[in-house]
């Protein structure tokens, strides 16, 4: 098979629905631990969603893997970002040499961390320590036109899905955590959650890097102006990474849809990472089945995210970073629920009389 389109539907055809059974028997076994049922609240949501994605009353994720996907962008031309372009590649080479930010949270969670150029406009070729999976040096300026041809589109989805595989053969993913690199990415982000969602820019847009009040116009009016010059269409998620999009977004949404079709769970980042969850989505509604919000970012877009994709966020922080740090600091909670889940004694074990609670279920 290797027309893109039949590869990319036959990846959605195998993401099945959660089996609820399994949901059910993860509040049975969590009902008969020495506490009042739902006491420890989203701890033990956390838990239940493991153990159905799962379908072991014995959840493991030993096997962590933060994909890092980056790319660069032609609308940096119209001044929406702090930092010029090239920084990319340098934030790039940091990664490999373990200098960056994501680089330590990491490590502080035993993931390995990957890092993917999907379109980075300089020639990352000879970089060492770097997957190697460029569509082309950075997109086009969407105020101009597409970001990027329909094939590249394609390719930016399936190089993603490719990575996810590839890396998953090699070590066996227990869950993946999405990140990003790329000056500028906050504006094809909030131009595809605006195509998809039907919010206006000035509702999605917001400060990235930390742009001033005059680059704040600018970058509205980059995303406005894209929008109207391209007009994307709010169902077809090809169409809206064609038009408006990134190499890295695409990457990234093909990464998901590969982990949902593989039945692994995903820890998915702020504000570009759930644009990228946004175009997985409308190819496929259920891979939120297996998706985690690890934190509500600063940038005002990614509340509007998620509020339409309905996912409620891990933490919030305050952060406005990337690069997978986010997932990477919601990743002990979810620790912390299924340790709870495995290691809590029930009321039988524990010698703690059971309350009076009405309808406490059995393990089945």
């Amino acid at each position: 098979m290797s027309n893109p389109e039949e590869i990319i539907s036959e990846i959605i055809r195998q993401i099945k629905p959660v089996d609820k059974r399994w949901a059910e028997r993860a509040k049975a076994h969590l009902a008969q631990q020495a506490r009042p049922i739902g006491s420890l609240g989203r701890l033990e949501e956390l838990a239940i969603k493991i153990v159905a994605i799962q379908k072991s009353l014995e959840p493991r994720l030993d096997r962590r893997v933060v994909l890092v996907m980056a790319g660069d962008h032609g609308v940096v031309e119209e001044g929406v970002s702090a930092f010029s372009q090239e920084v990319t590649a340098q934030m790039v080479a940091n990664f490999v040499k373990q200098g960056a930010s994501i680089n330590v949270l990491a490590n502080q969670v035993n993931a390995r961390v990957i890092v993917v150029d999907l379109g980075v406009a300089a020639d990352l070729s000879g970089q060492a320590g770097v997957v190697h999976k460029k569509v082309d040096r950075g997109t086009r300026n969407f105020t101009q036109g597409p970001a990027m041809n329909r094939d590249q589109a394609l390719q930016s989805i399936i190089n993603g899905i490719e990575v996810f595989q590839e890396t998953d053969r090699a070590i066996g993913i227990h869950i993946l955590l999405t990140g990003d690199m790329g000056i500028g990415n906050t504006t094809p982000s909030s131009a595809v959650i605006a195509a998809a969602s039907g919010y206006l820019a000035s509702e999605v847009v917001g400060r990235g890097t930390g742009i001033d009040d005059a680059g704040l116009r600018r970058k509205i009016a980059a995303v406005e102006k894209g929008l109207r010059h391209n007009q994307p269409h709010s169902k077809d998620p090809i169409d809206i990474l064609t038009k408006v999009g990134g190499f890295e977004l695409g990457g990234l949404c093909g990464a998901i849809l590969a982990a949902a079709a593989k039945g692994v769970p995903m820890l998915v980042d702020g504000f570009i990472s759930t644009a990228s969850l946004v175009l997985a989505y409308l190819f496929q509604e259920r891979v939120l089945d297996y998706i985690f919000a690890s934190h509500l970012s600063n940038e005002q877009g990614h509340q509007r995210a998620l509020e339409y994709l309905r996912l409620q966020p891990i933490l919030d922080l305050g952060l406005r970073l990337g690069e997978g740090t986010g997932a990477a600091l919601a990743l002990p909670v979810i620790d912390a629920a299924l340790r709870v889940f495995r290691e809590v004694a029930p009321f039988d074990a524990a010698r703690v009389t059971v309350g009076q609670e009405k309808d406490r279920p059995r393990i089945i």
